[in-house]
């Protein structure tokens, strides 16, 4: 997600640049407080794996009020037995356990975190190997107030509104609060297959690959498939729309809202087609072959992204930023809530890059503040340091990562960075493990390095 910040270039100098189903029961009530997350033996094996989901929605004439069903495969991965699972139900940060925007009926369920994970028991432990499924009835109503979850007139934007699933590794379930300020999402590599029932007039770009049939008189079915991807987003509305395709063949749409200009959405699109393409060499080809950008100029952050579907302002350095995203976090995941810099800096360095900024002197600009600041920190520190967050994981972040390309050579870091994102392929990266990769690059000794960025 990229945060407002002053225009790095003026468009045009930007656009020259070539670069077995559990047992259902009534849900319970919510309990008085969270319950701790149920700990498991030391492993690190993150399960549940190879999720897959199938969701069949109906909307209501505007796109804001969804309805369906969804169901969900998985796999135990680990040795440990698996017990129990939990949904994360992200969207009900807003109204929490008293009027919540995701519903799901039809399992018994405990309701925790503010209502944003579900606790669903299993009928039997699943041993490692065995698969299962999960289903239940889903209601999703998307409430006023642009955001990458809310709606702006005719327009919804309906980021981590399907419930996913929670990942259990040697730290037990990740069952972390939402943050406003960055991201709390930490998901595995997942297959969707998605079904949009939505008037005819209501556009709806979406994660994934679409095919549009005729529905019942003046609607549309709208059947989204995705795979290898973290999570799956839409959005609903009267957009315009136009499209084009990469040199390297990666298709991309460009959703407007009101107010969007056409030549600013061309100029979107072009600079979106360079872009993939420039990140491809340097990261590895994108896997995907759709890409859908919406615009909207009233969203109150720069961008937010999510796997092959992107919410952004008119805002060039914003998308390449975000276009950034679908590698260092879509592809190479990790997890968002305790190691941001894993995505955020990574991101904000490749936009960097390909606006021809190398940073010069970045680390005079960016001086700590307090001996509490790492670049390691977790969102539940920046979410009690909101005025830092930027200034250290975007802009520390980035620039810690040139200050290492100057130390181990320009090439040495373009093969870190390609090889050590092919090593993570749809896998999840972890501080330790880059600071591994970074050491057996070069014959440099990097601990002074990783000291004085404080990169634990």
């Amino acid at each position: 997600m990229r945060r407002p910040l002053p225009l790095l270039a003026v468009l045009a100098v930007l656009l020259s640049v070539a670069t077995a189903p559990v047992a259902a029961a009534p849900a319970a009530a919510p309990p008085p407080a969270p319950a701790p997350p149920r700990r498991a033996p030391a492993d690190p094996t993150r399960t549940p794996g190879a999720p897959a989901y199938t969701v069949e929605l109906r909307s209501d004439a505007t796109g804001a009020q969804w309805r369906g069903h969804e169901r969900i495969a998985f796999t135990n991965t680990s040795p440990e037995p698996l017990q129990e699972l939990y949904l994360r139900l992200w969207d009900n940060f807003r109204g929490g356990c008293t009027t919540p925007s995701v519903r799901v009926s039809g399992l018994d369920g405990s309701p925790e975190v503010d209502c944003t994970a579900l606790r669903v028991p299993l009928a039997r432990p699943l041993a490692q190997g065995a698969s299962a499924t999960v289903e239940f009835d889903l209601a999703v109503d998307v409430p006023d107030g642009i955001d990458r979850f809310g709606r702006d007139g005719a327009y919804s934007y309906i980021g981590n509104a399907l419930p996913v699933l929670a990942v259990r590794d040697e730290a037990g379930w990740h069952l972390d609060r939402y943050s406003q300020l960055g991201e709390s999402f930490y998901g595995l590599a997942s297959d969707f297959a998605v079904t949009l029932d939505h008037p005819t007039e209501v556009l709806v770009p979406a994660t994934g690959t679409a095919v549009d049939t005729p529905g019942e008189p003046g609607r549309t079915i709208t059947r989204v498939g995705a795979r290898k991807v973290r999570e799956f987003a839409w959005a609903a509305g009267p957009f315009s729309r136009i499209a084009g395709t990469s040199g390297d063949g990666v298709r991309i749409a460009v959703y407007s809202a009101r107010g969007i200009t056409p030549d600013d959405a061309r100029a979107m699109l072009d600079l979106s087609l360079r872009t993939i393409d420039a990140h491809s060499r340097s990261y590895g080809a994108y896997p995907y072959s759709d890409l859908a950008l919406v615009l909207d100029n009233g969203f109150d952050f720069a961008g937010m992204e999510y796997p092959a579907f992107v919410l952004d302002r008119i805002r060039p350095s914003a998308v390449i930023h975000e276009l950034a995203h679908q590698w260092w976090y879509g592809i190479v995941g990790d997890d968002q809530y305790r190691a941001p810099w894993l995505d955020e800096s990574f991101a904000e360095y490749a936009m960097d890059l390909a606006l021809g900024d190398t940073g010069e002197n970045c680390a005079a600009a960016t001086p700590w503040r307090s001996a509490d600041e790492h670049l390691t920190n977790p969102m539940s520190y920046w979410d009690t340091h909101p005025d830092r967050y930027e200034a250290v994981i975007y802009d520390h972040g980035s620039c810690a990562l040139h200050e290492l390309r100057r130390l181990i050579g320009a090439e040495t870091m373009s093969a870190l960075l390609h090889d050590y994102a092919r090593a993570h392929w749809y896998g999840v990266s972890t501080t330790a493990e880059f600071k591994a990769a970074a050491q057996a690059a070069t014959p440099v000794d990097l601990a002074p390095f990783w000291r004085e960025h404080r990169i634990d």
